[in-house]
């Protein structure tokens, strides 16, 4: 970014138009003297020695020394009787620049920049005139210099200031806010407040919000920000989560969809992950009654209905081994009679220990879950007691053999990062924080 800046700005300053010049003084005992300085041309600018660096609550500093630049242009002298006119060669040496570039972010979430502060300074100016009445260049030199000092300090600085909002606003605008992870669900990566600028890094705190593409409805609570030491290096890029399972029943079998909470947003599903055809599972009481015998006796062969909930919000733990989840989990079961109402059968309790790695490859987040062994427990039965460890037996099955792998098969394809036009990410460092 840094070398490409440069480059830029250097094009743009060697194409600076600088205003012609013309005024009159008064020396004794020769009078007055009419000069103009014409069709001046900047023939080059040249930034060898530059550098950026960051600015605490403030952004982005640019600081530019030893610049030097070549001009050329036409003069004219009149004094008294006397004319002269001819060209000259200037060069402009030791040109400092400095340059506060602001941070910020728009409506939609994509930042913005502009220079909240440009200063310029030029410490040695020499010309060398062609003509041939050399009495009248030092008159005609002592009389510009300072004009010209100040016209070039303020074209340069304005040319900065063009450059940054047409240029260089213009190319943040292409980094993207929102990424289409599949033909189902988008990820919406916009700034919930402006860039902040430390000493060591630059922090950009995104919303990491997971939406569906066919229906997306507004966050329905603030997000939680979360406490990190003040030297984290890192962005508040994940909020708070939850997951649910939720079991449907097509009719002839069912199928298991994993449905994820927005990290802070209303619930969406991010992935469908079916039984396999081979494996037939029917969700009603007779298959149910290998669990609970009663059932088959009370509402035989009826399909059933599964709610998930969760009483409360899972434990989630950042930190330097990555992140840990205990979720917890209840299962309420229903009857569905023929006339559509939900009998309810019982309430389990389902808890487990989930640990995840996240990783960045080929320009997408990508991460593994590994599971621990479910622990299920029986909350409340309406229709008697009955022994949980079969179908805590056949739950832990289920997930380590199939939803597990499918999920993760799904993490690894990853979510893209946003990254503006023609950037790509090399050497990248996930770094977990407490």
């Amino acid at each position: 970014a840094h070398q490409q800046a440069i480059a830029f700005l250097e094009k743009e300053l060697a194409q600076l138009k600088l205003p012609d010049i013309s005024g009159d003084f008064r020396i004794k005992p020769v009078g007055k003297v009419r000069y103009e300085i014409s069709r001046l041309e900047l023939q080059s600018f040249h930034l060898p020695y530059s550098r950026i660096s960051l600015v605490p609550n403030v952004g982005l500093q640019v600081s530019i020394s030893n610049a030097f630049a070549e001009v050329d242009g036409n003069w004219r002298v009149k004094v008294l009787f006397i004319k002269d006119h001819g060209s000259f060669d200037l060069r402009v040496d030791n040109v400092y620049i400095k340059i506060n570039l602001k941070l910020g972010s728009d409506a939609s979430g994509k930042p913005t920049i502009d220079t909240s502060d440009c200063s310029t300074s030029i410490s040695s100016v020499r010309v060398h005139f062609s003509g041939r009445l050399g009495w009248l260049y030092n008159l005609f030199y002592n009389a510009i210099e300072s004009r010209f000092r100040k016209i070039l300090e303020r074209k340069v600085c304005d040319s900065v200031a063009r450059s940054v909002r047409g240029e260089l606003q213009t190319y943040l605008q292409t980094l993207p806010v929102t990424a289409r992870i599949d033909n189902r669900v988008g990820i919406d990566y916009s700034l919930v407040a402006p860039p902040t600028a430390t000493t060591q890094s630059l922090d950009a705190d995104l919303k990491g919000e997971f939406f569906s593409l066919a229906q997306r409805s507004a966050v329905p609570f603030p997000p939680l920000p979360l406490a990190f030491p003040p030297d984290h290096g890192l962005g508040r890029l994940c909020q708070r989560g939850a997951v649910g399972w939720r079991l449907r029943d097509g009719g002839r079998r069912a199928d298991f969809t994993v449905r994820l909470v927005e990290l802070h947003g209303p619930s969406m599903t991010v992935l469908l992950l079916q039984i396999p055809k081979g494996i037939e599972f029917h969700l009603n009481t007779t298959t149910f009654s290998a669990f609970v015998p009663q059932l088959d006796k009370i509402y035989p062969e009826m399909p059933m209905k599964l709610r998930l909930s969760a009483p409360s919000a899972p434990f989630l733990n950042i930190g330097p081994e990555g992140l840990s989840l205990k979720p917890v989990v209840d299962i309420q079961a229903y009857a569905i009679l023929p006339n559509s109402s939900l009998v309810p059968l019982f309430l389990l309790n389902v808890t487990s220990n989930v640990s995840a790695m996240i990783d960045v490859k080929s320009g997408h987040i990508v991460g593994n879950l590994k599971v621990g062994r479910m622990k299920l427990s029986l909350k409340h039965s309406d229709v008697g007691p009955f022994q949980v460890r079969p179908l805590q037996s056949i739950m832990n099955v289920v997930a380590s053999s199939i939803l597990l792998p499918r999920l993760n098969a799904r993490l690894d394809e990853g979510f893209p990062l946003p990254l503006p036009d023609r950037i790509q990410l090399s050497n990248i460092l996930m770094r977990f924080h407490q």
